[in-house]
């Protein structure tokens, strides 16, 4: 008689949220929230002990009322960049000892180096390495040194697309034998909201949305101009943009004045997901203009709701939205111009894009991220 395979102990798994800073971090806390509750709905073994710092309230993380998850809070402000960092690979190596820690999730691309536990570590892009030019003078040495090590010591290394593998396996050679691509989910709202919307018909307002932090490489004060030279032969439509304010911020407001663009541009800033629902849901066209970007979740949302879309012609959205979106040069205003004229007033395209965005978007499923997630932590902790 064969014997039986010996089931594995349940891991304890260390989740590295000190980072996250509600409101303030973008996509990265999106794609936080939305794996952890995957997590939470697939693994009924493991034990996870999710570490956040003084600025993140219990209630923020959703867990599915799992008893399997576990917040712990920890006296580090992520405001203080530096002294965050500091903590990070000092104290919290101790702590995760201290909690008996089999393995540790970093979902913001710094390890704690220290630790003497595997880690698997997520890089969602090699922007510093792609475009130095957009990161403040201080602020790059520690992302070169921080990010360098981490790859070093990190036993799996997770890339959410194809390109960042790539720019992982250009930068840090060493990356690619322990680099695998697990791409994110999509929201299952934005399913019904495309339900919602082919029930409804036509959308009541007229607008183009932007779902982007107002950073330099997102490329919006070229999609001011474009805007502009739309709004020549369109003037009922106007441009939402939705998202954090960032390092352009002032750039953006400043150009849009100048544009005389006041009253019908907005910049929302970071708002609760129901409202950034809501923009999805009544929007006419949506649009990513980026010039680099990691994966792109903003794209695989809109083709999810069946929302009309244009984006950059850059490799991560070539590789998320395949033929379901329109592509544009992102130097070009007047490529740009095309590009919104072409989601707004093209019904063959605008019929179209109804069924062949949804039919893309399915590609990508949070439970499937979670998923392959879960088998890198586990390869590692028994590594």
């Amino acid at each position: 008689m064969s014997r039986p395979v010996p089931i594995p102990p349940p891991l304890r798994i260390g989740v590295n949220a000190l980072y996250l800073i509600p409101g303030a971090v973008g996509g990265t806390e999106i794609y936080l929230r939305s794996l952890l509750q995957a997590l939470a709905s697939i693994d009924r073994r493991n034990e996870y002990l999710v570490y956040v710092n003084a600025e993140t309230a219990a209630e923020s993380i959703p867990f599915a009322a799992s008893p399997r998850f576990h917040i712990v809070h920890c006296n580090v402000k992520a405001r203080l960049r530096p002294y965050r960092i500091v903590w990070e690979q000092t104290f919290f190596p101790i702590r995760l000892r201290r909690d008996r820690i089999d393995v540790v999730l970093n979902p913001g691309f710094t390890a704690p180096l220290l630790s003497g536990r595997p880690s698997v570590t997520v890089f969602h892009d090699l922007q510093h390495k792609r475009h130095p030019e957009f990161f403040r003078w201080f602020d790059l040495p520690f992302w070169n040194l921080l990010l360098g090590l981490s790859v070093a010591r990190s036993r799996a290394i997770i890339a959410v697309s194809e390109a960042t593998a790539r720019d992982l396996e250009r930068y840090y050679p060493r990356a690619a034998a322990k680099t695998v691509v697990i791409r994110h989910g999509v929201d299952p709202e934005f399913f019904r909201i495309g339900d919602r919307r082919r029930a409804a018909g036509e959308p009541g307002e007229k607008y183009i949305l932007i779902v982007s932090t107002l950073h330099p490489h997102k490329n919006l004060a070229l999609v001011l101009e474009a805007f502009a030279a739309f709004r020549t032969s369109r003037p009922e439509f106007r441009l939402i943009v939705a998202g954090l304010r960032g390092f352009a911020a002032e750039q953006l407001e400043s150009r849009r004045r100048e544009l005389g663009l006041e009253d019908s541009v907005s910049f929302t800033g970071w708002i609760p997901r129901i409202d950034l629902y809501d923009l999805f849901e009544r929007a006419t066209a949506c649009i990513a203009p980026s010039r680099f970007e990691g994966f792109g979740m903003p794209v695989v949302e809109a083709l999810a709701a069946g929302i009309p879309a244009a984006c950059s012609a850059i490799p991560p959205f070539d590789e998320i939205a395949g033929s379901a979106a329109a592509r544009f040069d992102p130097g070009s205003v007047p490529a740009i111009a095309a590009a919104m004229e072409l989601i707004v007033c093209d019904a063959d395209f605008r019929r179209r894009a109804g069924t062949a965005g949804p039919e893309q978007a399915r590609r990508f499923d949070w439970n499937e991220t979670a998923r392959l997630t879960l088998e890198e932590l586990e390869r590692a902790a028994r590594r």
